[in-house]
């Protein structure tokens, strides 16, 4: 039958138009169902390869098969050079996810924590000037000898206000545009818990304050490892819109009389590397960052293991 000659042509182009419709509703549902594992993971860590210029050092970044990477400038370089390699980091599609501020700015040394604080406030703006992710520390420690260790004051309200006074005292000073200030969770330091991280938020109250995870470093009893599947997916559902990065790490469970978690290679422990990455996945832009291995071919061995789950579950790696 000749449907031309059968129909008017006002029927003909409703016809038309409603197939148009169901085939292109069924064409953009089919695009989100070869989808569902969200965005592409950028997958970073250090450069081990020596470099001497912005395009070696993008060629020595590709060649890891990374799309992150730790700042790879310092504050005391001049301006012309940190430029450069923030140029030559977009031009190749590589992101700048961090930059450490590793230090104790509540210590009770007062020269300590001076410096530390001053520290914090320059790293801070090497972060907005390379237009990095982010600028990560930890809040700190009233332990005296150990500016990461834990301390009997650590966990005080006393320290709790200590902490947003201090911080929010970096984030004015430095007044960031494209960056965030972020603080790593601690089993023994303020944010120690989802929770905590969601009140330090509330009370430092900056629009430039920001969350960086690292799920292994609040694994810190057996119910939170026989259950970081969990404690991950809690991690996302409520800090998620605040994550600017995360680090890769894994943890294993010692079986002595008392409780012994050792942090180990991704791929070697027992952490839900499926639910990170797929919980990771939903978020744009959020850098997955390999840290604490002693060697290029641990490094490699990590980044494989990871990209191995992602490929078996259907994520995808920038």
């Amino acid at each position: 039958m000749n449907l031309n000659s059968s129909l008017s042509r006002r029927e003909f182009t409703k016809i038309s138009t409603m197939s148009a419709v169901i085939l292109t509703s069924t064409t953009i549902q089919g695009a989100g169902d070869a989808n569902q594992s969200g965005h592409a993971i950028r997958l970073g860590g250090p450069v081990f390869e020596k470099y001497d210029s912005p395009e070696a050092w993008a060629a020595a970044v590709k060649r890891l098969g990374y799309s992150a990477v730790y700042c790879p400038v310092n504050a005391e370089q001049s301006g012309e050079t940190i430029k450069a390699y923030e140029e030559t980091a977009k031009k190749n599609n590589i992101l700048i996810a961090e930059v450490g501020a590793w230090s104790n700015p509540i210590s009770p040394n007062d020269d300590e924590r001076n410096q530390a604080i001053a520290h914090c406030k320059k790293q801070l703006a090497l972060a907005d000037q390379t237009g990095a992710n982010c600028c990560v520390n930890i809040s700190g420690s009233r332990n005296a000898a150990n500016w990461a260790g834990p301390h009997e004051e650590n966990l005080t309200q006393e320290t709790f206000d200590r902490i947003v006074e201090t911080t929010r005292g970096i984030i004015d000073a430095v007044k960031p545009k494209r960056t965030y200030f972020t603080l790593e969770m601690m089993p023994w330091c303020f944010p120690d818990s989802v929770d905590s991280y969601l009140q330090l938020i509330k009370a430092i109250d900056r629009q430039q304050f920001a969350v960086h995870l690292d799920p292994v470093n609040i694994v810190c009893s057996p119910q939170r490892y026989f259950n970081n599947g969990g404690l991950i997916r809690e991690c996302f559902e409520k800090l998620g819109p605040h994550i600017r990065s995360c680090h890769a790490k894994d943890i294993i469970l010692s079986e002595k009389l008392t409780t012994h978690l050792d942090e180990i290679r991704p791929g070697l422990g027992k952490l839900d590397y499926v639910t990170f990455l797929k919980e990771l996945a939903a978020l744009d832009n959020v850098p997955l960052m390999l840290e604490h291995l002693s060697s290029a071919e641990e490094y490699k061995e990590a980044a494989d293991h990871i990209r191995a789950v992602g490929k078996e579950n259907g994520i995808a790696f920038a």
